[in-house]
């Protein structure tokens, strides 16, 4: 058959992964990020990858699905998958399409081109009907499906990020990883990791990041396996060279001085911090198991190991006070971090964060709530208040700041529309299917 895997604007890890698998499976598979309405036309099947929420929405991805299904060539067969599929209740009623393969797809998805209902989602009828996988594959997977331009594409910092490892021990409120991938830690074995950073590397992939979620989770069994994780990176960084090694994302309860002295040897140095807040309230509520102490003693600890260090911070979150916001700013004046990234609290579905929004009245959430501060003239909601005014105050407090110039100014100013926007048409999505979403709970 001839297979067509598209990932909007980036190739993702799993549809590489797939792609792989189908091809040994003896099928002409194409995998494409950028619209190609013609070889979508030519094709048997067509799997859309999707990894945001916002995709289901996409007016260029509905039409070009309704465009496939009225096509001459109408056995087309077009299938959802990626970490949307969580929801296939709503991809079912809203996108056009034959079935959603629900979950990790490894396993499933070959059978389920050859007819297979094991890992499928689909209508029948009016009923939708979800057939979940039976079991968890096996992470030591052949080499993906890796495009000739690969090297052309850039995320957060690199051209390609590499699971070494599957699951999340959190609890976070607003993630979906441990729901998707589960609680239990999987890992790959070094030497797997090690071939597929080679064969990237030979594809054009320069900046390789590695990633499962938290960095130093790799290999956990009952503890921290700091052994297997500064293997991994030495291996690793002898391919590609430190320079050119990141491991962006940790957890401040899972890092020590080994770890980050290891970081600081065999990467570019950096660490990523999921932050959120600097109200232990707030922390509470999101379930992240820390408090502001041990953030600011994760900070110390990687500054003294001469580890820059990034934090990410979510505004508007449902349970956000105007006091939990201003600790916030304390704390990035306390940290004095090299780096900042500020998001408005997304409700993704099947999350703990998506049943709070819902449970709550439209005119008591951040994003609707006309903002009556300082930025009134600007027309912002208060959750896109407070994302702009922290974008601004973390800059003024980052080691090395900047000049706020009227450009970086607008900048911040359209950041934080763009994701009110963005996660208000998301909002109205999970409105529509409340009664379904939180009838699965």
């Amino acid at each position: 058959m001839r297979i067509t895997i598209y990932c909007p604007e980036v190739y993702t890890y799993g549809s590489m992964i797939v792609g792989r698998i189908l091809k040994d499976k003896g099928h002409k598979v194409y995998l494409i990020r950028k619209m190609d309405k013609t070889l979508l036309l030519k094709s048997d099947v067509v799997i859309f990858s999707l990894y945001s929420t916002l995709h289901i929405l996409n007016k260029k991805i509905r039409e070009t699905i309704e465009n496939l299904k009225k096509s001459k060539k109408n056995k087309i067969k077009i299938y959802i998958a990626g970490c949307v599929s969580a929801y296939p209740e709503i991809i079912l009623n809203e996108l056009n399409v034959d079935g959603v393969i629900v979950g990790e797809g490894e396993i499933t998805t070959p059978k389920i081109i050859e007819g297979d209902e094991e890992g499928l989602a689909y209508k029948n009828g009016d009923e939708i009907v979800v057939n979940y996988p039976k079991e968890r594959p096996d992470l030591n997977h052949p080499i993906p499906l890796i495009p000739k331009d690969i090297g052309q594409q850039w995320i957060r910092g690199a051209n390609v990020y590499i699971e070494t490892h599957r699951g999340c021990l959190g609890n976070c409120t607003f993630c979906q990883v441990p729901k998707f991938f589960g609680k239990k830690i999987r890992s790959r074995e070094v030497e797997d990791v090690v071939e597929e950073v080679k064969a990237f590397k030979k594809a054009g992939a320069k900046r390789i990041a590695i990633s499962g979620g938290t960095g130093s989770l790799y290999a956990f069994k009952k503890s921290v396996n700091k052994n297997k994780f500064f293997e991994l990176l030495e291996k690793i960084s002898e391919i590609v060279g430190r320079n050119n090694l990141s491991v962006p994302d940790m957890r401040v309860d899972y890092v020590d001085e080994d770890i980050l002295e290891a970081i600081k040897n065999y990467t570019i140095g950096w660490v990523f911090y999921g932050i959120e807040s600097g109200s232990d309230k707030v922390l509470r509520d999101m379930k992240k198991g820390i408090n502001r102490e041990k953030v600011l003693d994760a900070i110390k600890l990687a500054k003294d190991c001469n580890v820059k260090v990034g934090g990410s911070f979510i505004v508007g979150y449902p349970t956000e006070t105007e006091k939990d916001y201003l600790l916030t700013k304390d704390l990035i004046v306390d940290a004095e971090l090299d780096d900042v990234f500020v998001s408005i609290a997304e409700p993704i579905p099947t999350t703990e964060l998506c049943d709070l929004v819902l449970s709550i009245p439209k005119e008591e959430n951040l994003l609707y709530k006309p903002h009556e501060g300082i930025y009134k003239k600007l027309g912002l909601s208060e959750a896109e208040a407070r994302c702009f005014d922290l974008l601004i105050h973390s800059e003024m407090w980052k080691s090395n700041p900047k000049p706020l110039t009227p450009q970086l100014y607008n900048i911040y100013l359209n950041e934080a529309k763009m994701q009110g926007k963005d996660i208000r048409d998301i909002t109205e999505l999970l409105f529509k299917y409340r009664d379904i979403l939180l009838q699965k709970k």
